[in-house]
């Protein structure tokens, strides 16, 4: 498999961070990484810094930051960074008419507190639509904590419900300052990024010439680091960060793991919808007989879904959109799935949400990441992921009780009618999706979901 070779040799080429593998730890729930983020802002001594997509004002998004804000009147040394998208930060949940914005949040806490929390608000874009701030990973001192979760009751399982997501540990100085040194260097001191703890916030209209300024500066910019030789019991990890389509060093990353499969591959993804340079990939894949495992939310187990006794709105499709995906996905595949070199397992937990995404590779790749590989992720969003290389399957064990987790409440699709098509759709769903197809609306969906 000389290709699959030369695949795995770029790989080895990329500059990493030399990482102890026992410096790495996975948590396996939702209500664990909420007790770890509460505990690692509870003995943070020198900074925080997070980014994530939004810290919401609910129960949850409360919680933590009292707990940021109570440590920063503890110890007035401690930086405090925040940064969020700066589009979401501004109006609320889609489908919840008038809850307002987080901002607002942000500027009452403020207001209450002697020592102040700077709060960010980064856009990716002049509009939402056209892209979001969606780099993952918290910092507390040596610390980086990084999931695909946002900060608000379901991704911290506040209540009765949960959106299950991965959790990840490394406890590395320098790859602490490397994620530290990227947010710095690119959000802080930019006239693009402005606070939102205080009024006036600027409108992104009054924004837009620094947002296009702004999105070259946020192509060329990459993790920072001095590359370092990986000894025995160590693991390599490189850091990576991408916007667009063109020379998207994430994206490219995530294709040249995957192709360096030599048995399987197992793939994560919450919305099943491949952008095509990745969907090739993998028929490629599996014309070669390597194993594929594909996980999915169970469009039950999908964010915007929305039961057939409450009333239907519009975003409410998008599951069912995404389940017509992997029927057309599954039925062109079938003979790999009768062959058992396709997996495609269902995740479904009760009323529970899914949002796992990320790669394995054999035994000795990784890629941890906040990107859903769909289209959207690959061509719009600001992303970042971590690609773990471990030739000795240091990692190996705690890897396999992750996929056992994950897979605990999977079922898998022996045959593409299981999965349900339009006919079988309630009467609203019906309607607009044929609206879509009648309209080839779904050509441009699939590019912004």
């Amino acid at each position: 498999m000389p290709l699959v070779h030369n695949y795995r040799a770029l790989l080895q080429r990329l500059p990493a961070l030399a990482i102890n593998a026992e410096q790495m730890g996975i948590l396996h729930s939702a209500l664990g990484f909420k007790q770890r983020l509460l505990e690692l802002i509870s003995a943070a001594q020198q900074r925080i810094y997070l980014v994530a997509l939004s810290l919401q004002d609910d129960a949850a998004g409360r919680e933590i930051l009292t707990a940021l804000y109570e440590a920063k009147q503890a110890n007035p040394a401690l930086e405090i960074c925040l940064f969020v998208d700066f589009h979401r930060a501004q109006r609320g949940l889609i489908g919840h008419k008038g809850q307002g914005g987080n901002h607002k949040m942000y500027q009452e806490f403020s207001e209450r507190y002697a020592e102040p929390i700077d709060i960010y608000g980064v856009p990716v874009k002049g509009r939402e639509v056209l892209g979001i701030l969606h780099l993952k990973g918290f910092v507390f001192d040596d610390t980086l904590l990084y999931s695909g979760a946002s900060l608000n009751d379901i991704y911290l399982h506040q209540q009765d419900r949960y959106r299950f997501d991965r959790y990840h540990q490394f406890n590395d100085a320098k790859l602490a300052d490397t994620m530290v040194d990227y947010m710095a260097r690119l959000f802080l001191d930019n006239p693009a990024v402005p606070l939102l703890t205080v009024e006036p916030i600027p409108t992104a209209r009054q924004l837009r010439p620094v947002i296009r300024q702004f999105k070259q500066q946020m192509k060329r910019a990459q993790y920072q680091f001095t590359s370092e030789t990986r000894h025995s019991g160590q693991v390599s990890v490189t850091p990576l960060a991408g916007l667009g389509k063109i020379g998207n060093r994430l994206n490219r990353a995530i294709r040249t793991t995957l192709r360096s499969a030599k048995q399987q591959l197992f793939v994560c993804t919450p919305y099943f919808n491949l952008p095509k340079p990745l969907a090739k990939d993998i028929r490629g894949l599996l014309k070669k007989g390597v194993a594929v495992t594909i996980v999915i939310g169970d469009k039950t187990a999908n964010d915007f879904y929305i039961a057939p006794e409450e009333p239907f709105r519009t975003i409410g499709g998008l599951p069912y959109l995404y389940e017509t995906n992997l029927r057309r996905f599954a039925r062109a595949h079938q003979t790999s799935i009768y062959q058992g070199k396709l997996n495609i397992m269902l995740w479904r937990h009760d009323r529970n949400s899914y949002h796992l995404k990320g790669l394995f590779v054999d035994d000795d790749l990784a890629v941890i990441t906040g990107n859903n590989l769909n289209p959207r992720a690959w061509g719009l969003d600001l992303e970042n992921g971590l690609l773990l290389q471990d030739p000795e399957h240091l990692l190996q064990p705690s890897f396999m009780a992750e996929k056992a987790n994950i897979l605990e409440h999977c079922q898998r699709v022996e045959h593409f009618s299981e999965i349900e098509e339009i006919a079988d759709y309630p009467a609203p769903v019906q309607r607009l999706l044929k609206r879509v197809q009648r309209t080839r609306a779904n050509v441009l969906l699939k590019r912004l979901l």
